[in-house]
């Protein structure tokens, strides 16, 4: 399996960085072995010896990683190499590599874009029963935060083969203890843009308590994972893919500082991050989005001085007009797309022939909620009993 060195560990052999083994279960519920930390000299160093690395679980050895073989293929990282080979350079491919290429040209070639939604289950939302709460729902008439989400999601749908996407949620508790990045639904994975409604409204019938405070770099880095995977076994299929994470909030960010340190943590990611700003908020603090300056890549920005992976959009300026609002949210996204693979020298494929498909949406069934809601003895918390109905079990 290969691996970007870039991407893995910023072209720094000494880096150190956590690996964790699993066992493959079919199920999908696969079983933490135990993990190591290391980095790639040692990767290298130790590859072909007997020693090995010692797994380590809950603070006990469980096993040994043997590393059969483990190089660098091109870059200049200071390993020595056996043999060193000169290749004449060829003049059409040195033009081909200093190419520009665009989102169209990836696109045309199959490149697929995932979507994950993560949505905010904060306190500061209001009484999801009371009327002119964010999220009060009234029959078939959707709130702001499902509005947000059929107007882009429907869009980024079109880019995938398979429209399934998995939904997260934030900033509520469950059983006591607060969760930055649970699932919602029953599902990991919902169907179309009709799941993704449906995921939401179910999670108001788990029993969540609706709490504080409004904290997403979990789901950054739950969606930075996801977005490497896929990418990474997209590549070995001879196929690419590259990550939506559309996130839905009331409120700015909890901790600015912390969030900037995680964009910096997964600027290498095949990841766009669109932070929607739900309701009158005051969203000032989140003008960071803006100036965010996350290493640096000549030609990456349009001033030249960073990789721009985030962006923030009110929406209430634009709920008045659907094609602003993903005009508004969707805009940086094809040149973040084109920027990541050219920063990786991975060209687009072939163009391929797509056939027109006939979509046919089902309208989703209306489900009577019954919710009885009360208030913690701080007047924030806000408690939705399930009522013996399910209760999200992945918190990550």
């Amino acid at each position: 399996e290969d691996l970007d060195l870039d991407m893995l560990c910023d072209g720094d052999l000494d880096q150190v960085f956590k690996l964790d083994l699993y066992d493959n279960e079919s199920s999908g519920e696969h079983e933490f072995m135990g993990g190591i930390e290391t980095c790639v000299r040692a990767l290298i160093e130790n590859a072909g010896n007997d020693g090995g690395f010692d797994l380590a679980k809950d603070g006990e050895t469980t096993g040994t990683l043997l590393v059969n073989s483990a190089e660098i293929i091109g870059g200049d990282y200071g390993i020595v190499e056996e043999e060193e080979i000169e290749v004449p350079p060829d003049e059409a491919e040195d033009e081909d590599e200093n190419k520009r290429y665009t989102f169209t040209d990836f696109i045309s070639g199959g490149c697929e874009l995932n979507l994950c939604v993560a949505i905010d289950f904060t306190g500061s939302n209001g009484d999801p029963r009371e009327p002119g709460t964010l999220h009060y729902m009234a029959g078939e008439e959707k709130n702001d935060y499902e509005k947000a989400i059929v107007s882009i999601g429907t869009i980024l749908a079109n880019y995938d083969h398979d429209k399934q996407f998995p939904v997260f949620g934030f900033g509520a508790k469950f059983d006591g203890e607060i969760n930055h990045c649970f699932q919602c639904g029953e599902d990991e994975m919902v169907s179309g843009v009709d799941g993704i409604i449906e995921a939401y409204r179910s999670t108001f019938e788990s029993g969540l308590v609706m709490s504080k405070p409004t904290i997403y770099t979990e789901v950054l880095q739950k969606a930075a994972s996801i977005a490497v995977v896929s990418q990474g076994q997209a590549f070995s299929e001879g196929k690419q893919k590259y990550t939506v994470l559309l996130i839905l909030t009331d409120g700015a960010v909890s901790n600015v500082e912390e969030t900037l340190q995680c964009l910096e943590s997964i600027k290498n990611a095949p990841l766009s991050i669109v932070i929607v700003g739900i309701g009158s908020g005051d969203f000032s603090t989140m003008n960071f989005l803006d100036n965010q300056n996350l290493a640096e890549f000549e030609g990456e920005n349009e001033d030249g001085n960073g990789i721009d992976v985030a962006q923030f959009v009110e929406f209430n300026a634009h709920k008045d007009d659907w094609r602003s609002l993903t005009s508004a949210t969707l805009d940086e996204i094809p040149k973040q797309l084109s920027n990541y693979f050219q920063r990786y020298g991975i060209k687009p494929n072939p163009p391929v022939e797509i056939d027109e498909e006939e979509i046919i949406v089902e309208a989703a069934e209306e489900e009577e909620i019954d919710l009885t809601i009360d208030f913690g003895e701080d007047g924030e918390d806000i408690v939705i009993p399930s009522g013996g109905v399910y209760i999200p079990h992945h918190a990550y």
